[in-house]
Order: C-alpha cells, then sequence, then structure tokens
C-alpha cells in the first residue's frame, strides 16, 4: 500500500475536527470559560485514563468515539446521542485509589451527572453527584477505589447530547508517586525519568532513555536527526537531550551499534538495528507518532509531557520493553498465522519483523491473494462499484475507512458502505474488540495493537481511522521523553 505522511495525515485530520460539530450542534467556541478548581494536593498527576479502553452508551456519529475523551487530544471528543440518560466510562485496567476527575466539556455538557466507580462494570458506586453543573473544565476532588470508572449524564444542559473534549482520572500511588508497573500498563518506577531537562530555547525538549535493561549501553545507541542545514547524529552518552525546533514532516531515527560491529564503528547510521519516529512540530505544538507502518526495529515508547501538565504516552507496553528481544520476535510468531509467521524469521530477523507487503503479500508473493475472499465480501454486500485494491490492500489511497475495514475484518455487513466506497455505518470503528476476529485480517497489525500502551499502535498506513493510532498532538509542549529498547 502507498506509504504516506503520517504526522500530516493525523494533522490535517485533527485541526478539521476542532471544528467539527453537526448542522444542530454549537461551537464549541460558545463553550462556558473553564471552572479551574485544583485537584486535592495528595493526588497523583498521571492520566490514569490516557489510552484505556474507553466505551460509551452512544456516540452521536463515528466522528465522536468514545475513545475520543481518553486520547489526550483536546482536539478530539465523545459526543452522544441526543437523549438522557447517557454514560461514558473508562476501564484502568486494574483497581485504583482515585482521588480526583477532570471533565473537559464541549458545549454540549452534562448539567446533571454521576461519577460512579465499579470492579466489574456491573455494579456501580457513586462517588460525585451534581445537578448544576457549570460546564467548561471542571476539575473534582474524589474519593473511591475501582477498575472502572463512569460518568452517568442524567440531564443534558442543551438540546443536544454529552460532549466531553477530555476525561481524565487520577489516582494515588500510582505511576506518578513510584509505584511498581504491572502487566505492562502502568510503567515501573523509574521509566519515565524527567530530570535534569532544562527550558527549551526552541519548541521543547528531547531526552532519550536507555532501556534495553542493562543489555546494550549508552554508548552504543543513537539518535540522528537530520532537517535542513541540521544534521546531527549523537549517542546516548554524549547527548542525551536535544533542544527541538519547529520542523516539518521530520524523522528521528535511532540506532543501536553493538561494540566490536565493524559495519557501523565508524558510521552509527549503518546499523541494521534501527527504527525512528515522527513529527511535525510548530513554533507552539507538537505532533508526532510512533509507526509500525513499515517494520519493527527497536522498542520504542514516548511521552508527551505539556506546559499544562498533561502527559500522553504511546509506544509499545511496558512488559514488552521488560522482555528480551528474541522473546518479541518468538512471541509474534507464535501469536500470528503461518502467512505471518515468515515476517518475524529470517532474513529479516534478528534485525527486524517486517510488515506484510514486505514479506510475501506484495505483487507476485505467495499471498499476494490473502485479502482478495474478503475484499469480495464487503464489495458484493455493499455494492461497491469502485475498483478493488491489489496485493496486500494497495490502491486505496484516497479511501481509508475501506482500507481499515480490509485489515481489521469488519465491514462485510450490507450498509457498512455506499456504492462509491465510503463509509456509512458510522459504528464501525466503535468496538475495537471488534476487529481482527477472524482471517484475513492483518495480523501484524493487531500484534502491535495486542502490545501497545492503550493498544494504540500504526500498524498499516490508515490505521489512525477511528482514532486508533499512535498519533499525539498538544499545544505547548514541554519536553518528549523518547525511550528505546532492545
Amino acid at each position: 500500500m502507498p506509504k504516506r505522511s503520517l504526522v500530516h495525515g493525523a494533522t490535517v485530520l485533527v485541526a478539521a475536527s476542532m471544528f467539527q460539530c453537526s448542522a444542530d450542534e454549537p461551537s464549541a467556541a460558545l463553550s462556558k470559560a473553564p471552572v479551574e478548581q485544583p485537584l486535592a494536593a495528595a493526588c497523583g498527576t498521571v492520566n490514569a485514563a490516557l489510552n484505556r479502553t474507553t466505551t460509551a452508551s452512544s456516540v452521536e456519529s463515528g466522528a465522536f468515539p468514545a475513545n475520543a475523551a481518553t486520547d489526550g487530544n483536546t482536539g478530539t471528543r465523545w459526543s452522544s446521542a441526543f437523549g438522557d440518560p447517557q454514560w461514558i466510562q473508562v476501564d484502568l485496567g486494574s483497581v485504583q485509589a482515585i482521588c480526583g476527575v477532570r471533565l473537559q466539556w464541549e458545549a454540549a455538557y452534562g448539567k446533571a451527572y454521576q461519577i460512579q466507580i465499579s470492579n466489574d462494570a456491573n455494579t456501580w458506586s457513586n462517588i460525585y453527584s451534581t445537578t448544576n453543573s457549570p460546564g467548561g473544565t471542571e476539575n473534582l476532588t474524589v474519593s473511591g477505589s475501582g477498575r472502572y470508572l463512569r460518568v452517568l449524564g442524567t440531564q443534558r444542559a442543551t438540546q443536544w447530547g454529552y460532549s466531553l473534549w477530555e476525561l481524565q482520572v487520577f489516582t494515588t500511588g500510582g505511576p506518578s508517586d513510584g509505584g511498581a508497573g504491572d502487566s505492562g500498563t502502568n510503567p515501573p518506577a523509574g521509566f519515565w525519568d524527567s530530570s535534569g531537562i532544562p527550558p527549551a530555547q526552541n519548541v521543547l525538549v528531547f531526552k532519550f532513555l536507555n532501556r534495553t535493561n542493562g543489555v546494550r549501553k549508552d554508548t552504543e545507541l543513537f539518535w540522528s536527526f537530520k532537517s535542513g542545514s541540521i544534521s546531527e547524529t549523537h549517542s546516548f552518552a554524549e547527548r542525551p537531550l536535544y533542544d527541538m525546533p519547529a520542523n516539518s514532516a521530520g524523522r528521528l531515527y535511532f540506532y543501536v551499534c553493538l561494540t566490536g560491529d565493524t559495519t557501523c564503528a565508524s558510521d552509527p547510521t549503518k546499523s541494521r538495528y534501527f527504527d525512528f519516529i515522527e513529527h511535525t512540530i510548530g513554533a507552539h505544538q507538537y505532533n508526532g507518532n510512533t509507526t509500525r507502518v513499515d517494520a519493527f526495529g527497536l522498542k520504542i515508547a514516548m511521552l508527551l509531557r505539556s506546559h499544562d501538565g498533561s502527559e500522553l504516552a504511546v509506544g509499545e507496553d511496558y512488559a514488552t520493553f521488560a522482555e528480551d528481544r528474541a522473546v518479541t520476535f518468538q512471541k509474534f510468531v507464535d501469536s500470528v498465522p503461518s502467512e505471518f509467521k515468515g515476517l518475524a524469521q529470517a532474513p529479516n530477523a534478528p534485525y527486524r519483523i517486517v510488515e506484510p507487503g514486505a514479506g510475501g503479500f506484495n505483487a507476485g508473493g505467495a499471498y499476494q491473494h490473502y485479502y482478495d475472499s474478503y475484499v469480495n465480501q464487503i464489495w458484493s454486500a455493499n455494492g461497491i462499484t469502485i475498483p478493488k485494491p491489489g496485493p496486500n490492500g494497495d490502491g486505496l489511497g484516497a479511501y481509508p475507512d475501506l482500507s481499515a475495514a480490509i485489515y481489521r475484518h469488519v465491514g462485510a455487513a450490507p450498509g457498512s458502505f455506499d456504492s462509491a466506497g465510503h463509509l456509512s455505518n458510522q459504528q464501525l470503528w466503535a468496538n475495537a474488540s471488534t476487529f481482527y476476529t477472524a482471517a484475513p485480517a492483518n495480523y501484524y497489525a493487531k500484534f502491535w495493537h495486542d502490545h501497545a500502551l492503550g493498544a494504540k499502535a500504526y500498524g498499516f498506513p490508515y490505521d489512525d481511522v477511528g482514532g486508533y493510532s499512535t498519533f499525539i498532538s498538544h499545544d505547548n509542549p514541554q519536553y518528549l521523553l523518547v525511550a528505546v529498547g532492545w
């Protein structure tokens, strides 16, 4: 499939969504002024709801999914159907001691609602209730323990639905307080080390973290950035910080040059162990992502901290960082169907796990017809008249929803698309548990979602459809931590 600049595609979508309203819905610019009562001083500062599994009683349309309220992006939002009651709930992954909730309402806010918690998502207890919400941004001090948190709206303030830019949850004893990591959802103590970062002279400061569990030395890890007249390549030992200027469609590469490896001894960028992140950085904004569109080379995760105190983290999960490289490769081989196993075996291994188009799903490859049967189902069930894609879904650059439907194995039901190949069923992307449930599907992409923070990954070029990619964006960034693993 033709590649694209992910950050450019995603940035444009975000910019549009900031002003996207239904025909009957008021503009977000009419929202009330924020209400900024502080959270309790003992409360943690890390958003425990960020990129966690989020569901809702309804959505106004596919443009406003539930997970948009927990993606850390204040330009996307959840919006419900126009009726009472409605709810949105987030799975925190484990039982948490909850001390604060921040609600960033759009103009269509809830006048009366309850904050509820549960350990099983069936029996709920109230920890906050109001019948006269002011809307805007509400910082609520609460107290209770539970795995699930729900906002239950019982009376709308407008004729429209309930709409949240962001739902944030704060805990005591969590990652920000040095809590131990768990099965990959919470970082081990010290994983995100932000010490020693000076104020940025340009846009924001990058700090590079060696998270190879002692297997690789800082002198063996390198970063490289080129943009215009800038050309920088340094080891983590030499330069662990970089004051990043504004730049467009930039890539920051990471290399591991093993001691004694003569292929890269004089030039680390010649190493066969490498990976990269992408970004477009404005004078006062960061837009970027990790990516698995081409291949996996090194474990990468990044945390964006902004001056408003928000933190956004994406990339491989902490359990993946904790395991050896050979374990990750074998885990991939063990978890995918036979057609995909070679992507992580020689000659690709031990350097890369390549995307399907580079491993037999391309034209002339052994699996060039892998998706054909499901493509035929989608086209037939929906009466689609545009040309069918080529091998590996190639040729659908103008139809990202169709592309995602093929890879995720959804959309074969009548009414999913119109005859011109455009999305008709706005609920198609509402529930990620419906993705990759049967063959043919992009099991390469599924693996990275299964082993990613918040289950978000860029496993194929249009994996951002529905809000499931690792793209993050925020105004007034402060610093970016980039963890590189082995």
